[in-house]
């Protein structure tokens, strides 16, 4: 009983002394006291500004790609039957308990012989009934609704029409130059495109370092041109306009400004490196011209810190 006793009342919520009050006074007192530790570590899984701002313009540049396809892409959505899977029927086999067997026992009588009792032989009636197989249906499975993933805007003229990413948005300009504006799913201005303009413009002499480039497939200006997209780095060069060289004005070196960062689409013969004119990003279409370009920071100068970090958007 004492066994008892003692288990019973180990289990016994009352026997238990009650835990220490916490003073409120002393814990407050710690928090404005104690040592104060900040960080301005990134959480995980938090990106920085700096690799939204390089995800805004890697999306960008690949929307430009794409930008002056002449005719607007189909989405087809996959057509799938429904898929039916008939398993093969389950046997349920239901095993039979086993008839116990008494155990022998000991009549206590005056005799000094022990009587065995008699073991019982189990009934023939008692044997295992097999279970008929449960029938299995399969409901048809419907199939997948595809989401869109990517939209088409086209020029009013019907000449060009690009595609942008769904959750983006684009904004038509009021103006000559019948230009759109393409904003991502923050609203931030990302890129630029105008259809059918009179153009002009002024160029001036830059150190130029392409940083990447690739042809646009299928598009070509009215004289056949090749047409690409272009990511480079430009230098502006100072100019001396009293050189001893008959009065011709001269490049002397680069200037003290930031570098420009231009990705935009323009001709083969407007992307080359070394000192040349900034040229120009206007190709001539059969309504007009055609400009596109990717709207970078202005607030930001330079816009990378290195062109090692500009040509990491390329990874």
């Amino acid at each position: 009983m004492d066994q008892i006793k003692s288990q019973i009342s180990s289990i016994d919520p009352l026997a238990h002394e009650p835990e220490a009050e916490i003073n409120g006074e002393e814990a407050l007192a710690r928090m404005l006291t104690g040592p104060r530790v900040f960080s301005d570590t990134v959480p995980a899984g938090v990106s920085s500004l700096q690799e939204r701002r390089n995800r805004r313009v890697r999306i960008a540049g690949a929307l430009l790609l794409g930008a002056a396809a002449v005719t607007a892409g189909v989405l087809v959505a996959a057509n799938f039957g429904p898929i039916s899977s008939t398993p093969a029927p389950a046997v349920t086999v239901t095993t039979p308990e086993p008839t116990p067997t008494p155990t022998p026992s000991v009549s206590a009588t005056p005799s000094p012989i022990a009587t065995p009792t008699a073991t019982p032989t189990p009934d023939a009636s008692q044997a295992p009934t097999p279970t008929a197989p449960a029938a299995t249906t399969t409901a048809p499975v419907a199939p997948p609704v595809q989401v869109p993933t990517i939209q088409t805007f086209t020029f009013p003229d019907g000449h060009v029409s690009f595609r942008y990413p769904a959750g983006w948005t684009v904004r038509p300009e009021q103006g000559p130059s019948d230009g759109v504006t393409v904003l991502d799913s923050t609203g931030a201005e990302v890129a630029f495109m105008s259809s059918g303009f009179y153009g002009d413009g002024t160029a001036g002499l830059v150190d130029r370092t392409v940083l990447d480039r690739a042809v646009v497939p299928g598009v070509t200006d009215t004289a056949g041109n090749q047409v690409e997209f272009g990511f480079s780095l430009n230098y502006i060069m100072n100019i001396d306009y009293n050189s001893g060289s008959g009065g011709m004005p001269t490049a002397s070196g680069r200037s003290d400004s930031p570098p420009v960062y231009v990705m935009d689409i323009r001709l083969s013969s407007e992307l080359q490196s070394g000192q040349t004119s900034s040229g120009t990003n206007q190709i001539r279409m059969p309504n007009g011209f055609m400009i596109a370009y990717v709207k970078f920071d202005l607030d930001k100068q330079p816009t990378f810190a290195t062109p090692e970090a500009a040509k990491g958007l390329d990874g």
